[in-house]
């Protein structure tokens, strides 16, 4: 909230248009909706600052999978599309790599330990992703009690390979993003690296028998 109220409403904005929020992804599939993002000249202060923690905007999943796509591509923004194609689509940059680097660096520690994606972690993958817990939004407002949980990230973070994004709607009991849709996402993901045979980027080191040793055992 602190930085977008620090900006203007126009850069900011902009910025979410970038990314691609409020239009439809051009992907062709049958019922797709451009999501909500509104005109930044008639923004309050309160709605700045509620769009800064992901409320005043809808978007599908397919939309912030394209904009997490933008941070695993190093700040490159590619078409959509649901047929394999016989060469990469032309994309464009929408951030400098720096900053989709640096955002990665970030996104990574929220799948440490000491962060809300701990689940989402896959067995000798470095992980990057965010976890959401968002209401529901119903007929002048939001839902008090349903929810749609949320995990959104990528894999190896080293060098992206594969984004992903996991949307539960109205889970019971439990419904924090990073204990609902992060196991999930651990999961598939998990599988689908093992199906590409992409690389493992976090195997733990293993000291040779004579490493430190100084001479043989």
């Amino acid at each position: 909230t602190k930085i977008a109220l620090s900006i203007s409403p126009k850069r900011q904005w902009s910025m979410l248009t970038r990314m691609g929020f409020g239009e439809t992804t051009g992907s062709g599939f049958p019922g797709e909706v451009s999501g909500r993002l509104p005109f930044y000249r008639n923004w309050p202060d309160v709605e700045r600052a509620s769009l800064a923690f992901g409320y005043g905007i809808s978007v599908t999943a397919l939309q912030l999978a394209r904009a997490y796509a933008v941070l695993a591509d190093g700040g490159i923004r590619h078409p959509v599309t649901f047929l394999k194609l016989d060469k990469p689509p032309v994309g464009h940059r929408v951030i400098t790599a720096k900053i989709a680097r640096e955002m990665r660096t970030m996104l990574e520690t929220v799948v440490s330990r000491e962060g809300t994606g701990y689940k989402a972690r896959v067995p000798g993958y470095r992980v990057a992703g965010k976890t959401g817990t968002v209401h529901k939004s119903i007929a002048g407002g939001y839902a008090k009690h349903q929810y749609i949980s949320v995990f959104a990230g990528m894999a190896p973070a080293s060098d992206p390979r594969l984004v992903m994004v996991v949307m539960i709607n109205d889970p019971q009991g439990a419904y924090y993003g990073g204990l609902v849709a992060a196991p999930v996402f651990s999961k598939v993901m998990g599988g689908a690296l093992r199906l590409l045979d992409v690389p493992p980027d976090d195997l733990p080191l293993i000291e040779s028998r004579h490493g430190n040793s100084g001479g043989p055992a």
